[in-house]
């Protein structure tokens, strides 16, 4: 096996980072490999979607290393960092909402080579047919199911590597958390993207990840596979029952 397929696609090495005086990740450590879907599960608040922004640099990390395919990106700008292959679905979605669909897609695409945009434009609807039948409307009307849709697609036009997804699940009913999460491991099952995922619904990101990782006020205190975490009383407790 190549010393490239055993290293970890990204390694985060006790990365630290504020919010002006306030701290909100301690000492982190974590790894995705290759082909994975990694969660990060825990409270509002718990640092979460810092970790994912930190791993763009906004903030940047105080102390420690984001290391992704071998190269330290601890420091790089933000566009730099995505040319590397990484793309990210923010918390709150963040479309553009005076932009139609497709001019939401075309921006996700805008450091994708565009010898592939047709055929990724195609992936994209195959995956989430509504966004073809409203690809002439404007993001900020639609539904809240569609603009998650549209924010995950989005991303995919980047053709990356790496995809970061912060609370796909986020306000969406049952029948759109489901459709969503059996599109992440599509991709992932199909086409063996790699995928980190943070979420607040730790039943559904656990049933579908390899490994996760609990944060608990910007520390990790567990990981574990996800059928490992799913069984840990805590976690059940804590996650899983409505317990503290």
């Amino acid at each position: 096996m190549s010393a490239q397929a055993e290293r970890p696609l990204l390694e985060i090495c006790g990365v630290s980072a504020f919010y002006g005086k306030i701290q909100a990740l301690r000492d982190v450590d974590m790894t995705v490999n290759r082909g994975e879907i990694v969660t990060m599960i825990g409270a509002n608040g718990a640092g979460k979607s810092t970790l994912m922004m930190t791993i763009f640099g906004r903030p940047r990390a105080r102390s420690g290393r984001i290391i992704f395919d071998g190269t330290d990106i601890t420091g790089m700008p933000a566009h730099e960092i995505a040319r590397m292959g990484l793309a990210q679905s923010p918390e709150g979605r963040r479309i553009f909402p005076r932009m139609t669909v497709m001019e939401n897609l075309q921006m996700g695409a805008a450091l994708a080579d565009p010898e592939y945009f047709e055929a990724d434009l195609r992936r994209v609807f195959e995956l989430f047919p509504v966004l073809e039948k409203r690809q002439n409307q404007r993001g900020g009307t639609l539904s809240g199911g569609e603009q998650q849709m549209l924010a995950i697609a989005r991303a995919l036009m980047a053709r990356p590597r790496f995809l970061l997804l912060d609370e796909p699940s986020l306000g969406l009913a049952p029948l759109l958390v489901k459709q969503i999460f059996d599109v992440i491991r599509e991709l992932n099952e199909k086409e063996g993207l790699t995928v980190f995922l943070v979420e607040q619904n730790a039943f559904h990101a656990l049933k579908l990840a390899h490994r996760g990782y609990v944060l608990v006020n910007g520390r990790v205190t567990m990981s574990g596979s996800g059928e490992e975490l799913l069984a840990k009383e805590e976690v059940r407790a804590a996650y899983l029952e409505g317990g503290v």
